[in-house]
């Protein structure tokens, strides 16, 4: 019952409907009652000779009435309780959706995506069950229990009741012992599940990558295993909770043989009649499903007490981000990175030390370097995706970590190294970040990204479905549409993740050209195309983690060093590659 407890918070809430269910329940069974009452007296009056046609029709109309009165009263109950259920499935979604949009970087890397979504979808719907099947299971097989057995008193006899019950305990030692496998198997079961919904969103997401390396066997294989493990604590749970149901089937075995026993030996003796020992036997016959039922609560209970366990330690993980400092608000100025430390949660040396960088606002930077220096690394800082770290990020003379962090990203738009677009069309990309963006400054931004001449030559150009995370596009048209994205937004800060790696140097050059003639707006840019940076105000060159380098480009070709040599590199690669074009 610790279910009912860890939800106390939500029938408070729900009482009003509540408490109308569990009475139009009660009423239910009061109902119940009539029926067996009336076949025994039914069948006391045919063993009399005393049955007269206006009474049985009198007889037969309260048991109709009773039905019809069932009727609506099966309505109400299901109505309040399965109502108020959905209620709760809606506030846990939304908590868990919530939860989602405020964590951390780090959370999704010990989270996974499938996981996640087992969260959101099987375990809300076991607690769901719960507060739905699960509270009418409870009050149901009380009440309808309860009510039963004062009828069978009360009616018929309460030595003979009694007598007929002795073997009910049997059934609380089962549920009892039963109880605590249940919840551990199906604990199990739901991590495994959690576990095939990665490997089956894994699957289909790279699904090209995987039909390209022709690997549909071993991942056809890998999946089987992932089935095999759910299906096995699937079993597992459903062995423990089987056994309840075939022990609640002997027991009322053993009820109907004490109750026609005893019950037959007292008619035989006079001490009861043939209609009240119908009346009994239909009684136990009206027992059945709340045996049953308390089965079936005990499955309910354990497999949502499982999920609500699983949602709630879920739900308590807190972000990592620094609270805000009470007042503050950003303000445009100029960027002044002092990061003396900064090493990832799970890493084992620092990724960044010594860094220190100064950008006036409205400056367009570059940030160079090879590969592993600390570049995109530098940009996470920035944009708040890690507080902790040594030393300190400013904007505008105010340490970025005390400024409310929804005020302080809408001042940023990002476009990281991994794009990212949503299953939608074109238009709705672009605008994901300014939805109320004009059409002209759409098309505008569309140009300045040089995507205007293939939009056009879409089917259904700017209405055109781009497929799930971007499928139907290029590398190079995500790229550029994730910058467009980010440019319609026209935040005061532009952070840039080598943004046009997969678009050629053409384009890109030209692209570059446009982002720095953008005015009132600062731009810091990774790149590894340096030659497309020499008309930046500004460069920083990062190796092994820190800085060894920064000045304008035209000062730092004449400084021996990375810059220098890469670029030296780049610049003949590509007289080379135009000579051979030519």
């Amino acid at each position: 019952m610790a279910i009912l407890k860890q939800l106390r918070w939500f029938f408070r809430q729900q009482w009003r409907q509540y408490l109308g269910g569990v009475i139009a329940l009660i009423l239910v069974a009061v109902c119940n009652v009539v029926p067996a009452r009336i076949i025994g007296n039914v069948v006391d009056a045919i063993s009399d000779h005393r049955v007269a046609a206006a009474w049985l029709a009198g007889q037969l109309g309260i048991m109709i009435g009773a039905a019809i009165v069932q009727y609506f009263l099966r309505f109400a109950w299901q109505k309040l309780l399965y109502g108020s259920s959905y209620v709760l499935e809606r506030q846990l979604r939304s908590r868990l959706f919530h939860h989602f949009m405020i964590m951390d970087p780090t959370f999704y890397q010990r989270w996974r995506t499938g996981d996640l979504m087992a969260h959101a979808t099987n375990d809300v719907e076991a607690v769901r069950q719960v507060a739905s099947y699960g509270i009418l299971t409870l009050a149901d097989s009380l009440i309808t229990g309860g009510s039963m057995i004062i009828a069978m008193g009360v009616f018929v006899s309460w030595p003979l009741t009694v007598i007929t019950l002795l073997p009910m305990p049997l059934l609380v030692l089962l549920a009892h012992h039963l109880g605590n496998k249940i919840h551990d198997s199906y604990g199990q079961a739901q991590q495994a599940f959690g576990q095939l919904n990665n490997k089956t969103q894994e699957s289909v997401s790279g699904i090209r990558v995987i039909q390209s390396l022709g690997e549909e066997e071993a991942d056809l294989a890998d999946f089987h295993h992932y089935v095999d493990r759910a299906l096995h604590t699937n079993l597992r749970a459903y062995f423990w909770d089987a056994l309840f149901n075939p022990a609640t089937t002997l027991i009322m075995g053993l009820t109907y043989v004490l109750a026609i026993g005893v019950g037959g030996w007292l008619v035989g003796q006079g001490q009861l009649t043939v209609g009240q020992l119908v009346t009994l036997i239909t009684y136990l016959g009206e027992l059945v499903w709340p045996l049953f039922a308390i089965g079936t609560l005990f499955n309910i209970l354990e497999r949502g007490r499982a999920s609500y366990d699983r949602i709630d330690a879920l739900l308590t993980e807190k972000p990592a981000w620094l609270p805000a400092k009470s007042g503050a608000r950003p303000a445009f100025g100029e960027v002044a990175v002092a990061v003396e430390s900064f090493q990832y949660p799970d890493g084992h040396q620092p990724a960044l030390h010594n860094v220190h960088v100064t950008i006036p606002a409205g400056a367009k930077v570059g940030i160079v370097g090879p590969t592993g220096s600390g570049k995109s690394t530098l940009l996470r800082l920035l944009v708040r995706d890690f507080d902790h770290y040594q030393g300190s990020i400013a904007l505008g003379g105010q340490d970025i970590r005390q400024l409310p962090l929804l005020d302080y990203r809408r001042q940023i738009s990002y476009v990281p190294q991994t794009n990212f677009l949503f299953s939608a069309i074109v238009a709705e990309n672009l605008r994901f970040g300014d939805p109320a963006a004009s059409a002209d400054r759409v098309r505008a931004v569309v140009k300045g990204v040089a995507m205007d001449n293939e939009i056009a030559g879409m089917a259904e150009q700017y209405d055109t479905e781009v497929g799930q995370d971007g499928t139907n596009l290029s590398g190079g048209q995500k790229q550029r549409l994730a910058l467009g994205r980010a440019l319609v937004r026209d935040s005061r800060l532009l952070v840039l993740d080598d943004p046009l790696s997969a678009v050629d140097a053409e384009t890109a050059t030209a692209i570059e050209q446009r982002l720095e003639a953008r005015h009132n707006q600062t731009m810091i840019m990774t790149t590894s195309r340096l030659s497309t940076a020499t008309q930046l105000d500004w460069l920083v060159v990062m190796e092994d983690g820190t800085v060894t380098g920064q000045g304008r480009p035209a000062d730092l070709q004449k400084q021996p060093g990375w810059y220098r040599d890469t670029l030296q590199e780049q610049l003949q690669r590509q007289r080379l590659e135009a000579e051979i074009d030519g």
